[in-house]
């Protein structure tokens, strides 16, 4: 599936239905998250349904949604109501987005999914319990929930969940459907400064449960190495200053990139991907660095053995000795190497396509629909229940006659007889 629009006609709508509308409402500007509803959005526009995205201004400036065939709106709550207004169904993309979803629609009766994507363990004391509470409230509230991985379909049951399922996103594919242009891996390196040095690369945002700290300490054991591997991190958020300090003071061979619009030709120059996080649902750096066979060192939390299975090489989280070690051995080991890449590459093969992914949601959009097509609001229900089954009718029953007086008793034709 093009993550660009596909410019075949869209089909004609049954019995001359007025094509499906649908709000996509997004939380944040992560790129997983985001990559996703793009994706989304193109292939449901292109099979003649009506799309709105409701995100942060600054996501329509990266992803685009406008171009993928969708309507664009701010994410503020004023906004995302007038866009719910004539919606058939509405689908939050993380558990922020779905309060956002909620609070818009509240007193309108539009099925709400809810594609759950978790932010990994929950925290400790009060604000744990909130996060506990409000996950709770979103779970309830939707019609479906649909899980990126295993782990989170059954933590969404365990929220309360009445319809839980698993739906695993495809990683978006470039614009036209083939693999993206991949840069000459030299220039690349040359660039980064990785000429005659080995060169381990990480993508996502400066946020704490990445686990660049983890990352940081295993470099810190590579200083001894020769030729030094260098680390490069692509991403942005609140932690750059905190990290760029660490790296200073302790000397690491790391390099911070910011965010990166080619983050996946910096992907196919690199020797290993890491993915340190403290939690990963299906990750997309995970899926690119398989697809591309880079060799994958990433923690073995969430989604992420069912999505690498035998392909990478699983540490525990925090491990930064693990960590560490599994890095410099594959840089040691080409031949394990070139078995990760084949791997690798086997394993995306089994992934749902973008046409696949497209085709599950819009099924589970159809039967919402075709539901509340069946099952009119509570006052037509209560009319049409009295109008099926109308209430009985009161018939009025003569009482029995009196028992006749002691001394006289019924004469021929109810006439009186003598004693």
């Amino acid at each position: 599936m093009s993550s660009s629009p596909v410019p075949f006609p869209a089909p004609a709508q049954p019995y001359g239905r007025p094509p499906l509308r649908t709000v996509q409402v997004l939380g944040g500007t992560g790129a997983d998250s985001s990559a996703h509803v793009r994706s989304l959005a193109t292939g449901l526009a292109a099979r003649g349904v009506r799309v709105t995205v409701c995100a942060p201004v600054e996501a329509e400036g990266e992803y685009d949604f406008t171009g993928a065939g969708a309507q664009f709106a701010p994410d503020a709550v004023s906004a995302l109501r007038a866009a719910c207004a004539g919606a058939d169904v509405v689908h939050a993309h993380g558990v922020p987005a779905a309060v956002r979803a909620l609070l818009a629609l509240r007193g309108r009766r539009v099925p709400l999914v809810v594609t759950w994507q978790g932010r990994g363990p929950a925290a400790e004391g009060p604000l744990g319990r909130l996060g506990r509470l409000v996950e709770r409230q979103v779970a309830r509230a939707a019609a479906v929930v649909l899980g990126a991985s295993s782990d989170q379909v059954d933590l969404a049951r365990a929220r309360g969940a009445r319809d839980a399922r698993l739906a695993r996103p495809a990683a978006p594919t470039a614009p036209g459907g083939a693999p993206a242009p991949v840069a000459d891996p030299g220039k690349v390196r040359a660039e980064l400064g990785a000429v005659g040095r080995p060169l381990v690369i990480a993508i996502g945002s400066l946020v704490p449960h990445r686990g660049y700290s983890v990352l940081l300490d295993a470099a810190r054991s590579w200083r001894a190495l020769e030729p030094l591997p260098l680390v490069v991190i692509a991403g942005e958020g609140p932690q750059r200053a905190e990290l760029s300090r660490r790296i200073e003071a302790e000397g690491l061979p790391v390099r911070l990139l910011g965010r990166r619009r080619d983050a996946v030709q910096l992907l196919a120059a690199a020797d290993v991907a890491v993915l340190p996080s403290r939690w990963e649902s299906r990750s997309l750096l995970a899926q690119e660095a398989l697809r591309l066979g880079v060799p994958l060192v990433a923690c073995a939390v969430g989604g992420v053995p069912e999505l690498v299975g035998d392909a990478g090489v699983l540490v525990p989280y925090g491990d930064a000795a693990a960590l560490a070690t599994a890095v410099v051995r594959l840089l040691a080991d080409p031949d394990r190497c070139s078995e990760l890449a084949a791997a690798g590459r086997a394993q995306a093969a089994t992934w749902p396509s973008e046409d696949d992914t497209v085709a599950q949601v819009l099924s589970v959009y159809d039967e919402l629909v075709a539901r509340r097509r069946h099952c009119p609001p509570p006052h037509a229900a209560a009319a049409a229940a009295a109008t099926c089954c109308p209430l009985p009718v009161r018939v009025a029953v003569p009482p029995p006659p009196p028992f006749p007086k002691p001394g006289l008793r019924p004469g021929p034709r109810g006439g009186r007889g003598g004693g």
